[in-house]
């Protein structure tokens, strides 16, 4: 028997598989540093027929993530079937604990796109010390400043998952028809009753500043006193507050909560809150390779909006139904894709 003297000619892995290799090593690190357990990806989504997105390649490795809370599985699972619509091999890296790991698997080029929210680049990635309420400026700010660390922001949603300050529906006429956060001012102090989290109490950009920045001095008499102020857990806000424990209850602005216990929630009308858009982020080398996944992206956005994403999140937290299903639902509602002709199934 002959052996051959040529060497072997070395196997080289494909781009997915290295950036499958990269993102493990990642979130291997990440998960130790946070004490964290990796949640299986759930990389289940329906197969999807086509619509309005149209294929622009043919099997081409792109990678999405998002972090692992509902509203981001979510914006995730609608990612993931853009992309399968355009016709691209997409590997399914959503449910990521943790908002910073997700962040380094798009600077390292580990992921390719995700939906992330304007203000907490600003505010958590980029270090700044104060967020923009108008959202075009919070836009324009941190899709500059995030040009020089290799990542593209495109077109954000209307949604914008900030702070936001509710009172349940029914209490709205016996407080004088209120709808501005403003307003609360002019009623008499033992209505002025607030429900928070102890995260929001004590924030810079919390309880004290917002109510500041209202007219409303708390522990004054004239103002907010601090017997008027009570503190949950954050889920136990909206209950407290849908009960009556209070009148105004803090609230993010697209939780599902807020239409299954039908609050309503107080326009910011003098521009408190930073703004909070969701917005897809490419890894700008992958954009550069396939320009077109923004107008992909960019047809998707405008239909994100508050209402949508409550009503999705209800889907998911109240009604128990699972964050891919939603997500293909509303795809096919929107015309991005359709019901397939076949029995469902899954990719990945």
């Amino acid at each position: 028997m002959r052996f051959s003297t040529t060497p072997p000619t070395p196997v080289v892995p494909s781009k997915a598989v290295r950036r499958a290799a990269g993102a493990a090593a990642i979130l291997s690190v990440g998960l130790l540093a946070t004490g964290c357990g990796l949640q299986p990806a759930t990389s289940y989504v329906p197969l999807a027929g086509p619509g309005s997105i149209e294929e622009i390649v043919d099997g081409e490795p792109l990678t999405v993530t998002s972090k692992n809370f509902t509203e981001q599985l979510i914006l995730g699972k609608i990612a993931v079937l853009a992309g399968q619509a355009a016709g691209f091999d997409v590997t399914d890296l959503t449910n990521v604990p943790g908002s910073q790991p997700v962040r380094e698997l798009l600077l390292a080029g580990q992921a390719d796109v995700t939906w992330e929210y304007t203000g907490t680049a600003w505010l958590t990635y980029l270090g700044m010390s104060e967020g923009f309420p108008n959202q075009e400026e919070q836009f324009a700010a941190v899709y500059e400043a995030d040009r020089d660390n290799g990542l593209t922001w495109g077109d954000p949603a209307p949604l914008n998952n900030t702070y936001a300050i509710a009172v349940r529906s029914e209490a709205v006429e016996d407080l004088g028809g209120i709808s501005t956060i403003e307003e609360i001012a002019d009623l008499p102090v033992e209505e002025r009753t607030f429900c928070v989290e102890a995260e929001f109490n004590s924030r810079p950009d919390g309880m004290n500043p917002m109510l500041a920045h209202y007219g409303m001095e708390r522990g004054a008499p004239d103002g907010v006193p601090d017997d008027n102020i009570s503190i949950f857990d954050t889920g136990a806000v909206y209950t407290a507050t849908d009960s009556g424990d209070c009148n105004f209850g803090e609230v993010f602005s697209t939780d599902g909560r807020i239409d299954a216990l039908d609050l309503t929630i107080l326009e910011d009308n003098l521009g408190f809150f930073p703004a909070y858009n969701a917005a897809p982020v490419f890894y700008t080398e992958t954009l550069e390779e396939y320009p077109e996944l923004e107008d992909v992206f960019g047809t998707i956005a405008p239909t994100l909006t508050d209402e949508a994403l409550r009503t999705m999140n209800l889907q998911v937290d109240v009604e128990g139904e699972e964050p891919a299903d939603v997500a293909f639902d509303f795809m096919v509602e929107q015309g991005f894709i359709s019901e397939p002709d076949g029995p469902l199934g899954s990719g990945s």
